[in-house]
């Protein structure tokens, strides 16, 4: 059954390992019949600072409460043209694609725009009958996929259980559990391309977006990270992890059941 994808990328450069990766998986996307949207941030030249001007009607000219006026921009139909563009590729997606180089152990800051100002109050978060209960896997774009990949210039050492950069899945944590699974997304376990700042060869491009390749197609397949959800009975009332659970444990990694 032919499926709507949203393929969002943050590379300046059109020739990098990330936008090569992109175009590998849109071409694996469409040859299996699914429709491919893009939102190409650099291209595209994204406004990434999330300020005033994305409220082009204040509800409150004399003080601005992103929360309250994005609320009241996304309720009166009052965003700026660009927001309701991507507003309306994501709510047509079955599944998203985020790909973007790891800067400064995180996403670029074009990247972090596009969700700080896409993710409006009462599309990619907000409160359900008065109460917080719409979050962490029961949020707002629950029933869509989404998968992260992202290019490291450093080795897989670094990043290894004891690498001196952190595992992946633990820098990305604000990404995958946070801006995916906060709003209901099931998330795939990240993708990592590394040491791709240091691909002397297309031999070596080439190999890296064959694996690539193989976990698109797994996109609809593939098992999810096992985040716990809100209201699974694994939290408390403070939202705080049961003491039976990972009993000794803390960190991260206690919020995905093992």
């Amino acid at each position: 059954m032919s499926k709507n994808i949203l393929i969002v990328y943050a590379h300046p450069e059109p020739s990098s390992v990330t936008c090569q990766m992109v175009e590998a998986a849109a071409d694996t996307l469409e040859d299996q019949g699914h429709h491919v949207m893009r939102s190409d941030l650099y291209g595209m030249k994204w406004k990434a600072v999330f300020d005033a001007d994305d409220f082009p009607e204040r509800a409150n000219s004399e003080r601005l409460s992103f929360v309250g006026e994005s609320a009241h921009a996304y309720a009166t139909g009052n965003q700026s043209s660009d927001v309701i563009a991507e507003q309306e590729k994501l709510k047509r997606a079955d599944a998203v694609l985020l790909l973007f180089p790891l800067w400064w152990f995180g996403v670029p800051a074009i990247l972090k725009g596009w969700i700080e100002r896409v993710y409006a109050f009462g599309f990619g978060y907000g409160f359900k009958d008065g109460t917080n209960q719409h979050r962490y896997g029961e949020g707002l774009l629950k029933g869509k996929r989404a998968l992260v990949c992202v290019m490291t210039g450093g080795p897989e050492a670094d990043y290894g259980p004891r690498g001196i950069n952190g595992p992946i899945e633990e820098l990305l944590f604000p990404l995958t559990h946070g801006a995916l699974f906060y709003p209901g997304m099931d998330v795939l376990p990240t993708h990592t391309v590394y040491g791709a700042a240091h691909f002397k060869t297309q031999m070596e491009v080439d190999q890296a977006k064959t694996v690539w390749c193989d976990r698109v197609n797994g996109l609809f397949t593939d098992t999810p990270i096992a985040y716990r959800r809100q209201n699974s009975g694994d939290y408390n009332g403070r939202q705080t992890l049961n003491a039976h659970l990972a009993p000794g444990q803390k960190g991260l990694s206690i919020h995905v059941a093992q």
